[in-house]
């Protein structure tokens, strides 16, 4: 059994439960509370969702890119992930990277200071910094979009999956503001039934 173990709603689990039901693997969610469980912390030492187990493979693994690479990889192949003699895979393996070390990896401190930082420090230079390099990351991935429904090809990869629900964190964490295609893509993409079905599940 794969389980995988999630804050309700939380965007990042999202992602993972969105491939399986793209890939058509059963997987059970493991929806817990923050602060988190004694359990939680026990199986997980790192902290932090969405986390996997495998029960098959004698599996456990964090970070949610990370997970969907593996579940590509062992349960693939899929269409999701191109096989490694296709040379759209460096591309959608860039863009789904993109998804946390450039839009991620920017968000997390903006959300620490919106709902956790002293009101004088909700809108600090880090933040105004932070909020113009988005700007930026958001041109830049709306320029590679353009007006192709899919990021790479012709078909959904990782990289869909991975930047739309990044920008469904920064839009609904942060309140950001995203170019018209984009905002556009997010909304096509969150109309597929395995979209919405993992919506479901997510919410518990």
């Amino acid at each position: 059994m794969i389980r995988i173990y999630n804050f309700p709603r939380g965007a990042r689990g999202l992602r993972i439960f969105w491939q399986c039901e793209e890939m058509g693997l059963a997987y059970e969610p493991v929806l817990i509370p923050f602060p988190y469980p004694d359990d939680y912390r026990t199986r997980n030492p790192a902290g932090g969702v969405p986390f996997l187990e495998d029960d098959a493979a004698g599996v456990a693994i964090h970070e949610s890119l990370a997970i969907m690479l593996y579940l590509a990889e062992r349960y693939g192949p899929t269409r999701l992930l191109p096989d490694r003699d296709d040379p759209a895979l460096a591309r959608v393996l860039q863009m789904t990277v993109f998804s946390e070390a450039t839009l991620g990896g920017r968000m997390n401190p903006m959300m620490e200071a919106r709902f956790s930082a002293p009101d004088v420090d909700k809108q600090n230079w880090s933040v105004r910094a932070l909020g113009g390099r988005m700007a930026h990351a958001l041109g830049y991935l709306s320029d590679l979009l353009g007006d192709r429904p899919y990021l790479v090809g012709d078909h959904l990869t990782l990289a869909d999956v991975a930047n739309v629900t990044a920008l469904g964190m920064w839009r609904g964490a942060l309140d950001g503001q995203v170019p018209a295609n984009l905002a556009a893509w997010r909304d096509r993409l969150a109309e597929r039934p395995a979209y919405q079905r993992a919506q479901a599940r997510a919410a518990g």
